[in-house]
């Protein structure tokens, strides 16, 4: 039985998400710092964070909106993966553990939105 948003394997899996993203970006030069490694971090922290309040809410409405808005924020990150990976300073980067990850948060988030 799920007791808590925490219970939920989506919200484990995009809080991994968040380290993931945290972990490489890390690495990207500092003069991205203000630009896409914040924008990635917010990108990714909303979609745990939405869950967390979706689930919280009351009713099944409220929480499909809210994992509405953790999709789209997959949809964001995903687009800024791309971006990064099309920059000449990401040829180092190894993003499998972000793609993989990312991957399934959506699955999962999609799999729960179309059952409610």
């Amino acid at each position: 039985m799920i007791n808590s948003y925490k219970d939920l394997i989506v919200w484990q899996k995009a809080m991994d998400l968040v380290i993931a993203i945290y972990n490489i970006t890390e690495k990207f030069p500092s003069s991205e710092t203000y630009n896409l490694t914040s924008q990635m971090r917010r990108s990714a922290v909303s979609i745990p964070s939405n869950i967390a309040e979706g689930r919280r809410r009351c009713g099944k409405n409220e929480f499909r909106h809210f994992l509405f808005i953790a999709y789209s924020s997959g949809a964001e990150l995903e687009t800024q993966i791309e971006i990064i990976r099309r920059l000449q300073f990401s040829v180092d980067l190894d993003f499998k553990i972000v793609d993989d990850l990312l991957n399934e948060v959506m699955r999962l988030l999609n799999k729960i939105i179309n059952t409610l």
